[in-house]
């Protein structure tokens, strides 16, 4: 280990600024937010500088440096273009043990910037100990995406009550556990809403030990199948949960991302196979979070579009449990991008409808005037046993024949698989190539687009072309 890890609190502590340009002020930035006491010696300064000299932030000391300027300060910067100058700093500050970083010169270093990830009070610094700046920047963009925002005023928050804690648990021990319990409860997602005022008291009860466990159901979209396609709330929740209730349609990569020592509940659900009933399902969500669990109910693509997300919500608020939701890549978004299919193009298709071919037993007819309308993209989910059906009534009511047809299976996945046909040949094709699901059927002139752009799109994807192509205008 080249560089000993360690925070500095700075406030009004002496720093000195060698510098007075773009080097120099970036620097400066850091020092204002640690509220350290700065000072800045150089021939000429930046107007910003001045700008912070005017608002009291910096003193600024127009002057060519020497060893005086750095009389009772803690450490110092060497911020120049001028080599000389720099060599100067760091040999007088390193003879007096004052800390010292020369800019860009790692080894004139006696500390070193790391790149940071700032959670206020929550602090992650990465170093590469100088030597790969540009790769920590990199690690710092990838924490920044999986550290949640409401990481600091969760520190803060119970921050407030370390002193409360230490009075009621004597032993260090205790007090683990007690913090162990907090971080596991809903007083965690209650600050992700912004909702302080009920963590807070949720907090107290905590500490007085009246409260009960208080559970709480995610209803967590997971996309179309590509586990990088996941939001990152869903990861963070998925992560947090005690329990996951998931449907065949998750991916088993995605399911690979959930909390190692979560329980796993399948409710799956396959044509002429239905596991678990959704009412079943429905009273298992309401039953978990009543024994304060918490509840990751994830489902393929979007939670509220043909994923039933609306039902569950319902039995919740009925039953009074807290829930979140938390929308996903619906499978027409991701699907028809990975196959290179624009859902909506100016010059073919004004429109789009979601159209699902599994409906309710005794439902409505579909409306399929409406639906056999030109310049218009049809996605249907699930709609593969249907496809007869959706092929007459199509053309019964004035969809042509040779209307271009996309067939994608496993969309997304590494398995995706795209047949091109046409509507006169829909039922045919999905027979011969054995199409199975999840597949979603894109029914438009856009779907013809799929030969001209998927070649520089996804890479995994299989194509097939069921018949030679028609061009479409």
């Amino acid at each position: 280990m080249q560089y000993l890890p360690i925070f500095t609190k700075l406030d009004n502590k002496p720093v000195l600024i060698v510098g007075g340009g773009d080097v120099a002020l970036r620097k400066c930035r850091a020092f204002i937010k640690a509220r350290a006491n700065i000072t800045l010696v150089a021939p000429q300064f930046c107007d910003e500088l001045k700008e912070h000299a005017e608002d009291g932030d910096v003193t600024l000391i127009t002057d060519y440096f020497n060893t005086t300027h750095l009389n009772a300060k803690m450490l110092v910067i060497a911020a120049t273009d001028n080599d000389e100058v720099n060599n100067l700093v760091f040999e007088q500050a390193n003879e007096r043990h004052i800390f010292v970083n020369v800019v860009d010169d790692q080894p004139k270093c006696t500390f070193i910037f790391p790149s940071i990830v700032d959670r206020d009070p929550i602090t992650i610094a990465i170093s590469s100990a100088g030597t790969a700046p540009v790769l920590a920047r990199r690690l710092r963009e990838k924490l920044e995406t999986l550290i949640p925002q409401h990481i600091g005023p969760l520190a803060k928050l119970v921050g407030s009550f370390r002193t409360h804690v230490k009075a009621q648990f004597k032993h260090f021990a205790d007090r683990r556990q007690f913090w162990e319990r907090v971080f596991d409860s809903s007083v965690v997602s209650k600050v992700q809403v912004g909702d302080t005022a009920a963590a807070t008291e949720q907090l107290h009860d905590m500490l007085e030990a009246t409260a009960k466990p208080e559970g709480e159901v995610y209803i967590v979209g997971a996309g179309p199948g590509d586990p990088e396609l996941l939001t990152l709330k869903a990861l963070q929740l998925m992560q947090q949960a005690d329990v996951v209730v998931y449907d065949y349609l998750v991916s088993d990569e995605i399911m690979d991302l959930v909390r190692r020592d979560a329980d796993l509940v399948c409710v799956g659900k396959r044509l002429g196979n239905h596991s678990v009933k959704q009412e079943d399902t429905n009273q298992m969500l309401v039953d978990f979070a009543k024994q304060g669990k918490k509840v990751c109910r994830i489902k393929g693509g979007d939670p509220f579009i043909y994923g039933r997300g609306g039902e569950e919500v319902q039995v919740l608020a009925a039953n009074q449990v807290r829930y979140q939701i938390v929308p996903g890549i619906t499978a027409a978004a991701g699907c028809s991008a990975y196959a290179g299919i624009p859902l909506t193009h100016r010059d073919h298709a004004q429109a789009i409808q979601f159209v699902t071919g599994h409906c309710k037993k005794a439902g409505q007819e579909l409306d399929w005037l409406s639906l056999a309308k030109p310049n218009q993209t049809l996605a249907i989910y699930m709609g593969v046993i249907k496809s007869p059906h959706i092929q007459a009534q199509l053309i019964a009511h004035g969809r042509s024949g040779s209307t271009p047809v996309a067939i994608i299976e496993n969309g997304t996945r590494k398995e995706q698989r795209v047949v091109r046909t046409q509507l006169d040949q829909l039922a045919a094709q999905i027979d011969t190539q054995q199409i199975v699901s999840p597949a979603l059927l894109i029914i438009g002139e856009v779907a013809a687009l799929h030969e001209q752009l998927a070649w520089f799109g996804q890479t995994s994807q299989i194509s097939s072309f069921a018949q030679p192509l028609t061009d479409v205008a």
